[in-house]
Formats: structure tokens, sequence, C-alpha cells
């Protein structure tokens, strides 16, 4: 056990915020001679002299001035942990479950984290960055208090949250560019496709143009587009997701006829919205929030 108790050590932090034991005394409603007894009784126990009298007033020593800075972190703490006892108290979860889809526009998935650390800085969250059905499962599993997707989730009731703007795309050297006309499924027929693998575990899937007769299948989309950056296969992809390369011309879309660009809307569903705790509705709020500031998606020509 400590011999200092916590009490002890904000006596003295506010004698010296205050600048005596007068001042501190007022300002946290306790008699001067209560305070001059814990700080002695303090100095006593640490076997340090942490004050020293200046005229009518005290200033703390070299060591006093050390002990206090790391006392304060100490105090700041006890704080925050009688807060945070208090919101659990009050219902608030002690963590926060996401399942975000992988094609989720990273700038807004971002920004919600942001304001949520803001609001909520002792809830833990849990981010899982799911493909396909992997949210879902989660969700059928109770594993995960919000997910984000573009699939729907049978028995749960989802509310549109962005739509995302997928692309086919190549290195700009690759064979179908280098072809220099408008193409269509029959040209990719030939070429390897890149696809992300579902994340689920029990009911995967496969989606999008999968005729390809070479297909390269990944676990992330990060790796999928570094693998298009570095001319191995063509696929689509979210437009938020590569912007930059876009622009600095690492890709770019493929002049297909049709299907160069679909659309797919993505929801957000609460396992249990009306059990739902304060954080994980403050996440939902967090996460529209983020997608209404969101500034990725640019217009372009895709046949430039």
């Amino acid at each position: 056990m400590s011999r200092v108790t916590l009490t002890q050590w904000q006596m003295l932090a506010a004698v010296v915020d205050h600048g005596g034991f007068a001042r501190a005394a007022e300002a946290i409603h306790k008699s001067p001679s209560t305070l001059n007894h814990a700080v002695h009784k303090l100095e006593e126990q640490l076997g340090v002299r942490v004050l020293a009298p200046v005229g009518r007033q005290v200033r703390l020593t070299e060591a006093g001035e050390m002990l206090l800075r790391r006392a304060r972190q100490l105090i700041e703490s006890a704080d925050s942990l009688e807060d945070v006892a208090t919101r659990l108290a009050e219902g608030l979860e002690a963590e926060v479950v996401l399942a975000i889809d992988q094609v989720f526009p990273p700038d807004a998935l971002a920004r919600a984290l942001e304001t949520f650390s803001r609001e909520f800085p002792h809830v833990r969250v849990q981010l899982h960055e799911t493909v396909l059905n992997g949210g879902i499962e989660m969700l059928y599993d109770g594993s995960a208090d919000l997910v984000v997707s573009g699939l729907a989730a049978q028995g749960f009731l989802g509310e549109p949250l962005v739509t995302v703007r997928f692309i086919a795309v190549a290195h700009p050297e690759h064979a179908l560019h280098r072809l220099a006309r408008p193409l269509d499924l029959r040209d990719l027929i030939q070429h390897r496709q890149l696809v992300v693998r579902d994340s689920a575990l029990r009911q995967s899937m496969d989606s999008g143009w999968l005729k390809a007769e070479q297909r390269w299948t990944l676990s992330h989309l990060h790796t999928s587009i570094d693998m298009l950056e570095r001319g191995l296969g063509f696929a689509w992809v979210p437009e938020t997701r590569i912007l930059g390369a876009l622009n600095e011309g690492r890709l770019k879309p493929l002049p297909l006829t049709a299907g160069g660009i679909r659309q797919i809307p993505i929801q957000l569903i609460h396992r249990d919205r009306d059990r739902a705790g304060p954080a994980t509705h403050a996440m939902a709020s967090a996460l529209k929030q983020g997608v209404a500031t969101c500034s990725e998606v640019e217009p372009f020509d895709m046949l430039e």
C-alpha cells in the first residue's frame, strides 16, 4: 500500500496552485490546519521536504517540483477513472466494435474516429476491416455493434450511408490500355483480374465480373491497389481509394463501352439499435458526419 494518499497529493497541489495554505483552504473548502497537517505528514512519510517558506507564502523545493509533476499525472488519472466509472454507471459501453467494409471512404472513417475520440476518449474501439459478407457474418454472430456494408442483412434494417463508385482501372502501360480503343468485357477475358477475398469464414461469396481466365485473389484492398500500380492486372476498385493514383497517372480507367463504373450503396446497420448505449449511437452519428464532410470523391472523365 502507498504511504501517501491521493488526497495528500491533491492538497499539496492545491496549496501550490493557490499560492498558500489560506487561499487553498478557501478554494477546496478545507481548513488551513488540515492542509498544513496533510502536507507535513506527506513530507514525514516520504522523508523529503517538498515546500519551503518564502515570507508569508510557500514555494516548492526542487524535490517537490519533481514529485508534484508526477503526482499531477496520478491526480489526472484518478479523475479520469472516476469519470469513466460514472459513465459506465450511466450505461456507457466500455468498448464499441465496428465492422467496416474496406470500400468505405477512408477519409470519412478517419473523420468519424477523430470525432468519436474527442467525445469518448476512454471508450475502446475495435475496428474490423471486412470484405463482402465478413461484416454481415459478424452481425449475425452478435460480435459487432455497428456494421457498414454494401450487402443487406436478413432480419436487420440498415440506413443509407453513402454510395461508393467503383472504377475499372489498370496501369497506364497495361496491355489493355495499349489496345488504344474502347473495350468490352470480351477484351478483359484474356487478362488477369485482381479480386479481394470475402472475409466471411462461413458464407463467402464472389462479387463483380469474374470471367477472366486468370485471377488473383487477395486479402486486402491495399494489396490489390499495389498490384494494380505494378501492372499485374486490372480490377474494379473504389474511386476514393485511388484518387491520388489517378491524378498522378499511376492508374488509368479502362475505356469500357459499358460497365466501367459501378455504384454500390453502402448502409449502416445496428446490431440492436434500441439496446445500444450512448457510445454506439455516438459512433453511428460520427460515421454519418464523416460522410457528410468527406471531400474525397471528385468527378472526372473516365475516358480521358
